[in-house]
């Protein structure tokens, strides 16, 4: 994990420019660089490193001997490198696993650098001989980037939003900044002023597709078929290959541990690799709640049944409320949903920054809409439908979940490992029959939970506890988090102010007070960037005007057995 920023064509002067650099330095709080590009006065990159691999030779842009005319800027981890490496023959100069996209880049273009990654990263390749830059993102977003074109061919790319709103150009304001779309990349010409044209954008991997690299992946052709007893087994053996390929790291491992099933699977899986491969630290796992909250209740089981080094953080009300304007600056949006969950995500990954040394942070993002955790789920019309939905809400992890578990915790400067959303797995999964995906005898996430139940790597309660979101399940059942934060906010709201917000707002315009009062600290930060969110996280297929599943029939016919 690390901050990622750069700029071409630039008409200002370069040293007031990188001030907006410093906006992304919680990204990388190990070591910052400023460097020109040779040749081409008015174009720069900026790079905050969170030293995780080689520490010694990790700084960025990276460039090495055999490609001079090659400047890489990226943020992520390559799980392959070296599987690329040995199948094409690669001599590395360094032990960086970014170094592979240069390597890539210079046996096939950019397509096939793109779509042999297998790994989560954004980068910025710039190569000066052939005057092309190339932009691109992995298929789920899961490491962010941000790009501003103005009419007049000034380019500038960050990790974060906040990196260029800032920005000064003589031609316009540089009001366009928007996330660069997940599974594209993008082709520029640089013109000898620093100037850029864009060529192309290319969506080089769908969520559905099984990735490229999987013909050079550790874990070899699986059995093909439906039967369920193939099915199961080929899920248990991608999921831990997910988890094992994420190991690669110089620095500590740690885990988010909420007690439900995603987060529980990691933890579980994550410390039996750890320590077969003899790792000589015990792994730490980490949860939040009010006190006696089901989450922490069910941490605290899950961690003495595997047997982690288990921390817990007791959220209380005043702190979740007083960090409400820095989380929503982190977050750079201004969802209900996601701006809930992440008080909690912003707050534990705040102790884990100043109170241990783990770094390396494993979550449980992306099973949800993957394998159809959502509570809402349980009333899609029919197996397709549940299936079509899957795939638009991973389409959609940008602007949500995976935006939530970047900024909270690279706010903190942890790097954030997600398995469940690993090319190989992910197709896999999408590939199954619909019918076998839907919940089934009211249990959602059921195929998961029933290729893991002769494993003994989890309590049975835990294996089948319900689904319950991140921002419910660190309060108590009696009265959820969203409620805590509705009364307060419901006193700081006039009903006037809501009253008019379509007129002050009338992109998405706030319907609650709670809306309209992260609208109102969202304006104060970024105004007039609301097209950033496109729509509010809402469930489906139920008429529902909260986004809590506390809020549904389903939740609380099962919270009242």
């Amino acid at each position: 994990m690390c901050g990622i920023w750069a700029l071409f064509g630039s008409d200002e002067c370069l040293s007031v420019q990188c001030l907006s650099a410093m906006k992304i330095a919680h990204r990388g709080p190990d070591a910052f660089r400023f460097e020109n590009v040779n040749g081409f006065t008015n174009c720069c990159f900026g790079f905050h490193r969170l030293a995780v691999v080689d520490q010694l030779y990790g700084m960025q842009p990276i460039r090495v001997k055999k490609f001079p005319y090659l400047w890489l800027c990226y943020n992520g981890e390559i799980y392959n490198f070296k599987q690329l490496q040995k199948q094409f023959g690669f001599d590395f100069q360094t032990l960086v696993d970014g170094e592979v996209i240069l390597h890539l880049y210079n046996r096939g273009g950019i397509e096939q650098t793109a779509s042999m990654l297998d790994g989560v990263f954004a980068f910025i390749l710039l190569d000066t001989a052939n005057r092309k830059v190339f932009l691109a993102r992995d298929t789920y977003g899961v490491r962010p980037l941000f790009k501003v074109l103005t009419d007049d061919g000034f380019l500038g790319v960050c990790s974060e939003a906040k990196g260029l709103i800032n920005l000064k150009h003589s031609t316009s304001l540089c009001s366009k900044v928007e996330p660069f779309l997940p599974g594209h990349y993008e082709v520029l010409d640089l013109k000898p002023s620093g100037k850029v044209a864009s060529v192309e954008l290319v969506k080089f991997h769908s969520c559905k597709d099984e990735p490229l690299h999987v013909a050079c992946d550790t874990v070899e052709a699986l059995p093909s078929g439906f039967d369920l007893e193939t099915v199961k087994s080929n899920i248990r053996i991608l999921f831990e290959n997910a988890v094992r390929k994420r190991l690669m790291a110089h620095r500590r491992i740690g885990c988010l541990l909420s007690g439900g099933l995603d987060s529980s699977l990691v933890a579980a899986v994550l410390l039996k690799l750890m320590k077969e491969i003899n790792i000589n630290y015990p792994l730490q796992t980490f949860a939040i709640g009010m006190e006696n909250s089901p989450d922490l209740l069910a941490a605290r089981k899950v961690a003495a049944h595997i047997g982690s080094e288990h921390h817990e953080v007791i959220l209380n009300t005043e702190e979740g409320i007083q960090a409400i304007e820095e989380v929503i600056f982190s977050l750079e949006t201004y969802d209900i949903t996601t701006i809930r969950a992440s008080i909690g995500m912003y707050l534990v990954s705040k102790y884990i920054r100043k109170k241990t040394d783990s770094v390396v942070i494993f979550s449980g993002e992306g099973s949800d809409e993957l394998t159809q955790g959502y509570i809402y789920f349980h009333k899609a019309p029919s197996p397709e439908e549940a299936a079509e939905e899957s795939e638009r809400l991973l389409k959609e992890l940008y602007l949500f979940d995976v935006l939530r578990a970047d900024r909270t915790t690279a706010a903190h400067g942890l790097e954030l490992r997600v398995p469940f959303l690993d090319h190989r797995f992910t197709s896999y999964y999408l590939s199954l029959p619909a019918e076998l995906r839907i919940p089934k005898n009211g249990i959602e996430k059921y195929l998961l939970r029933l290729s893991f139940e002769d494993s003994n790597l989890l309590p049975k309660e835990i294996l089948w506890r319900p689904k319950e979101a991140f921002s419910d399940g660190i309060a108590s059942v009696k009265k959820s988090w969203f409620s805590i934060l509705q009364d307060y906010i419901d006193q700081q709201v006039d009903d006037l102010l809501l009253e008019k917000a379509a007129e002050k707002y009338p992109f998405n315009p706030p319907k609650t007070k709670e809306s309209y009062y992260y609208r109102q600290i969202f304006e104060k930060h970024y105004s007039g960037r609301s097209s950033w969110l496109p729509h509010y996280w809402m469930p489906r297929w139920v008429k529902a005007t909260d986004p809590s599943a506390r809020t549904l029939k389903h939740y609380k016919s099962a919270a009242q057995e």
